[in-house]
């Protein structure tokens, strides 16, 4: 934020950020890093890393011209986000994700691909939006297959859930968008009910219908093992009119 006032308003917002968070952007879990992984971790996060350290962010200068920004919470490991950022040159591309697997794969396809439209912060969403992410600054915000945590007791969980979603579309530009997309039918639902009554979003589709995947969406491989298993997967696209 470039304002420390509106950090401390988003903060009030999550109180429980100096304390055990009730909703938290992820949840970190142990994986290996293959030496290709670790090796462009090492290297270069210099070239494609971004930390809360860097203050405010700028894309105009982070990416070296103006041009619609694209924000993606939790990218896995990064195949869809570098694909989509492939296919879409004249966009910037800026992925968070705790998982460190993750990130040293996308860096390590971005620099053998030559990729140079992506950054990445490796924190927790809710902590960059607050500090980082100028308001209206972003034309996109894509939220894919987050933990649905599905066990009823654990819905406060969920990412998607009404503060977020107003702390996002603060972060979204006029016309800006979010996508949603779920393989987990009853987060599906929740998504739907939580975005057809979130103030100023408009939905892209008719009232309370889900999208069809746009194209520009990649099927991932996780994807296309659930759909061969008869999992259905659910888009929501919604608009920020207000």
């Amino acid at each position: 934020m470039n304002d420390s006032s509106d950090a401390k308003r988003q903060a009030s917002q999550y109180p429980e950020r100096h304390r055990e968070r009730q909703v938290r952007s992820f949840v970190l879990r142990a994986g290996r890093m293959t030496d290709a992984q670790r090796q462009a971790y090492q290297q270069l996060w210099s070239s494609y890393g971004v930390s809360q350290a860097d203050g405010a962010l700028v894309p105009a200068e982070l990416f070296a011209r103006d041009a619609d920004t694209v924000l993606e919470i939790g990218f896995g490991m990064g195949d869809s986000l570098v694909d989509m950022a492939i296919a879409a040159p004249d966009q910037n591309f800026i992925g968070i994700e705790v998982h460190t697997p993750g990130v040293g794969r996308l860096m390590h396809r971005c620099e053998r691909e030559k990729v140079s439209n992506i950054r990445v912060y490796q924190d927790d969403a809710v902590d960059v939006l607050a500090n980082c992410i100028a308001d209206q600054s972003l034309a996109k915000v894509q939220i894919f297959f987050p933990d649905p945590w599905h066990k009823k007791k654990h819905h406060k969980r969920r990412i998607v859930q009404p503060a977020f979603v107003q702390l996002l579309r603060q972060k979204l530009q006029p016309d800006g968008v979010l996508h949603l997309a779920t393989d987990w039918q009853h987060y599906a639902e929740h998504m739907m009910e939580v975005m057809s009554a979130a103030d100023g979003f408009e939905n892209m589709q008719d009232q309370g219908e889900f999208a069809v995947r746009p194209e520009f969406r990649p099927v991932t491989k996780f994807e296309r093992r659930g759909v061969k298993l008869g999992h259905g997967v659910w888009d929501l696209l919604f608009q920020k009119v207000a």
